[in-house]
């Protein structure tokens, strides 16, 4: 199921927000109305949540169905309140501290920013449970905003070179497709939030960019 939303206007919705099969993180400000419509497309569990006072949670996380990599500028609050869910979690702490941005990631592998330290690529790979190489996408080191993965499908910036698609396929064990969101906007990762069941898409995208990330995904 796809479903377009946007988030108090502003239609880059996978920087507000990140889910996995379980649990979708939502910006602590989201209206009841939207929450709901998450909710019913996922088919998670919400946790409104703010990192470091922000709410940009999709851009400052990183999710799994095995742990949550997050910013180093979380508090021990925030982080509690994600420990509730079960889920491991871990601060990352690198000059590239972003986790939405700088980790792509699936229960099968995850692509990471190049520019992190090998102590931060330890960590993701024992947090998230997976498989973990250094890599850009398109010329792009912020892999998280340059594609978008789930355990079925995944799309990414459509000037990714045929051979950086060849290596995320084989990381993540899914069939990876061009695609953009928005009415042309290449970043994808930036404009979905999903799991294997749905996803909720920025409301500019249009039908056959809804097209193309549907038959990617295998929403059908």
């Amino acid at each position: 199921m796809l479903n377009l939303l946007d988030f108090n206007g502003r239609v880059c919705i996978g920087v507000f927000a990140k889910t996995n099969e379980q649990i979708t993180f939502v910006p602590q400000l989201l209206p009841y109305k939207t929450r709901r419509k998450i909710e019913k497309v996922l088919q998670t569990e919400i946790i409104p949540l703010s990192l470091g006072g922000s709410d940009l949670v999709g851009s400052l996380l990183a999710v799994n169905s095995n742990g949550v990599v997050v910013a180093n500028i979380s508090t021990d609050e925030e982080i509690n309140l994600i420990k509730k869910t079960g889920l491991k979690v871990a601060r990352l702490d690198d000059k590239f501290n972003a986790a939405g941005n700088n980790i792509l990631c699936n229960d099968n592998g995850a692509l990471v920013n190049p520019n992190l330290s090998l102590r931060s690529v330890n960590l993701i790979e024992k947090v998230l449970g997976v498989p973990v190489r250094q890599g850009i996408l398109s010329n792009l080191t912020t892999v998280g905003t340059a594609a978008f993965a789930t355990n079925k499908g995944a799309v990414c910036h459509p000037k990714t070179p045929p051979q950086e698609i060849k290596i995320l396929s084989s990381l993540f064990r899914v069939k990876v497709s061009p695609a953009t969101v928005n009415n042309g906007t290449p970043f994808v990762g930036a404009g979905l939030v999903g799991n294997s069941r749905g996803a909720i898409v920025g409301a500019e995208t249009n039908g056959l960019e809804l097209g193309r990330i549907e038959e990617a995904l295998k929403y059908y």
